[in-house]
């Protein structure tokens, strides 16, 4: 509110008055003409309010009608839409039977997908049953698939039989032992005729073919055949997805066995297997089992790394997607196959033992731990367990079985009883045989240290050096015996210098020393020169005591002679002649019989002449010259000189050569 000015004068005051008196006058009309205006705008606009509720009114029925069109429509373009999937599945499912009643064999990647449709369209029609007539449609359509499946259980076992194994010849058939040759490494193959041919060479089990030499190494490459074409594959897939998806599965498990499995043992038949139990093993010459052993090494290694391998490649492909069934299918085909295989090794594993088997058997456990990784790998899953674990226990027994056939030799060796005697006194043949034996084990240290560590932890070079030890000493307690034969102690001699050289020559010559060591083999060549300087002693002391100047002699003096036959020293002329006579006989005698005797190592022999050489010549020689006038002056002199020393270094030249005289040896 403004300050108004101050008059001085009443009359100004009240003209103030007034006027503000006429202005509020003013302001109240004012407020009634806006009132009664709005008055007006109320009432207008409660006229228009009821006027548009009656229009409402009297629209509503119209769009009701119109709602009404407009979902009726609506609802007559689904039907009509509905009506034409109906209609079109209806027109799918009669071109899905045209081409199923036509069957698989035409077209069977048309057949196929006729199969499809038929079960898109159950699966239609089971989702939209409101359909009055779904449950019939379902019902023959469920009918024609089943005849449909029925139809491809057939086409399956058709074209599985058609291209199985010889696809070349379009007919179930086995595979050719030739064609196998052909899938193996060039140097594998046999260069004529096949392991099972009697004719052919086989196996050679003598050692330089033993062992790790024959291991395929690790680039060597093995090409599996094409048991069926590449191109049909897919198709067997495909139809054997079909049966899975129909829950056949069990029909198409017997189908595969049925057709694949006769075709796999044919292959394996006319490659040279055969089902060979214990006794059939036990009836076999040697040669004949060793021969078969051979061959069956061959199959093993043909049927895992090819046939199986081939068959393991199908199943994978064929089944897809389906492990089960191809891990079922694989075992069910191969399960008689391998029971087979296996049973040969199981008749050799529980056959009686012998030494002669132990290579053999280090043979076929090497090739049981070669395949093992890939045994692993191709009989895999739960389906396979059985197999699987058939297979590795012939490993095991294997193993076992080699590993009693060492303590066997071992205990064969110290108590072998043979009486024949070497009358030569050269190396005996057992000492030759274990040796060799011995030496054809170091082809097999890869295996031997295996099959070690298959029954006991640790070292399996200790483990191989204390097994040959044990062999080496067995031998050495078995030629002491032997050695007991001998009626002269120096034949004995040299009996043991012949054998135990040997022994140490063969270990320094093989990978035994590495193994024995150089104190065993040093220890030994001392057992031998012990033996020589004992069959020296022996041998010649009594000889060597004819040319002893001992009990000649007197005293020392000139070799002039006096009249009574004696030089000045006082020797007598008979005692020398008595001396040499004795000396030739000796002589004599131990060159007829020990030119008989056998020192076969050149370098041995040659040692052993000269150190008898050294004690004998330069005696002889002394001997001679000191008495030689004594017995040249008198009658008869070459009665008693008969030979020069040079004479007897030659005829030492004949001793040891085992030379047969009409004598008879003693």
């Amino acid at each position: 509110m403004g300050i108004l000015p101050r008059n001085r004068g009443g009359e100004g005051g009240m003209v103030v008055v007034d006027m503000l008196s006429e202005r509020a006058t003013m302001m109240r009309e004012s407020v009634q003409k806006s009132q009664s205006i709005t008055d007006n705008m109320v009432s207008i606009l409660g006229s228009f309010d009821h006027r548009l509720s009656a229009l409402e009114t009297a629209m509503r029925p119209t769009q009701i009608r119109t709602h009404a069109i407009r979902k009726a429509h609506e609802n007559i373009d689904r039907t009509l839409k509905a009506a034409d999937v109906i209609l079109s599945q209806f027109d799918l499912s009669r071109q899905a039977e045209a081409k199923i009643l036509k069957g698989p064999h035409e077209d069977l990647e048309s057949y196929l997908e006729a199969i499809e449709q038929l079960r898109n369209n159950i699966r239609f029609f089971n989702n939209n049953k409101s359909f009055k007539s779904s449950d019939g449609v379902l019902n023959n359509a469920n009918s024609l698939l089943a005849k449909a499946i029925s139809k491809l259980e057939d086409e399956f076992k058709q074209l599985l039989s058609s291209y199985s194994s010889d696809y070349y010849c379009f007919f179930s058939k086995p595979v050719e032992p030739e064609r196998l040759f052909e899938c193996l490494p060039t140097s594998m193959r046999p260069s004529t005729g096949s392991p099972g041919d009697q004719d052919s060479s086989s196996k050679n089990h003598l050692p330089s073919s033993h062992g790790e030499h024959n291991h395929g190494t690790d680039d060597t490459v093995y090409t599996p055949p094409a048991l069926i074409p590449p191109r049909i594959l897919p198709l067997l897939h495909d139809l054997s997805q079909q049966m899975v998806q129909a829950g056949h599965q069990q029909q198409l498990v017997k189908i595969y066995r049925e057709v694949r499995f006769p075709v796999l043992e044919e292959s394996l038949r006319k490659l040279g297997v055969e089902k060979l139990s214990k006794d059939d093993v036990q009836k076999m010459q040697w040669e004949v089992l060793e021969f078969k052993i051979g061959n069956w090494i061959h199959y093993m290694r043909i049927a895992v790394k090819l046939l199986f391998a081939a068959e393991r490649k199908v199943c994978d492909q064929m089944f897809e997607g389906f492990e089960q069934i191809k891990d079922q299918c694989f075992a069910d085909v191969t399960t008689g196959s391998v029971a087979m295989l296996l049973s040969f090794g199981d008749a050799i594993a529980k056959s009686k033992r012998s030494p002669e088997k132990l290579f053999v058997l280090l043979d076929m456990y090497e090739i049981m731990r070669e395949l093992h990784t890939e045994i692993e790998l191709l009989f895999r899953g739960k389906s396979c367990n059985e197999i699987r674990e058939s297979a590795f226990g012939l490993s095991k027994r294997l193993a076992q079985t080699a590993q009693e056939t060492f303590r066997d030799f071992e205990e064969a060796v110290e108590k072998d009883a043979t009486k024949t005697a070497v009358s030569d006194g050269t190396v005996h043949p057992l000492t030759s045989y274990v040796i060799n034996y011995v030496k054809f084990l170091f082809d097999y240290q890869s295996t031997l240290k295996q099959l070690f560590q298959e029954f006991e932890n640790g070292d399996s070079n200790s483990q191989l050096a204390a097994v040959t030890m044990r062999i080496m000493q067995a031998l050495q307690t078995n030629l002491d015996g032997k050695s007991k034969q001998y009626k002269d102690p120096s034949l004995t001699n040299l009996f043991l210098m012949n054998n135990i050289h040997y022994m140490v020559r063969s270990v320094r010559r093989s990978e035994a020393k590495d193994l024995l060591g150089d104190d065993w083999v040093q220890r030994h060549r001392r057992v031998v020169q012990q033996h020589a300087n004992q069959y020296k002693r022996i041998a010649w002391a009594k000889i060597l005591q004819c040319l002893s100047i001992q009990g000649l002699t007197s005293s020392g003096g000139s070799n002039s002679m006096g009249v009574d036959g004696q030089n000045s020293s006082g020797v007598s002329r008979a005692l020398v002649k008595e001396r040499l006579k004795t000396f030739n006989i000796q002589f004599e005698d131990l060159h007829q019989r020990q030119s008989q005797w056998t020192v076969p190592d050149t370098e041995l022999r040659e040692s052993l002449r000269l150190a008898v050489a050294e004690v004998l010549l330069p005696a002889y020689r002394s001997f001679i010259k000191r008495f030689g006038l004594m017995v040249e002056s008198g009658k008869n002199p070459q009665k008693y000189i008969r030979y020069s020393a040079e004479d007897l270094e030659r005829m030492l030249g004949e001793f040891f050569e085992g030379k047969t005289l009409n004598e008879p040896k003693r």
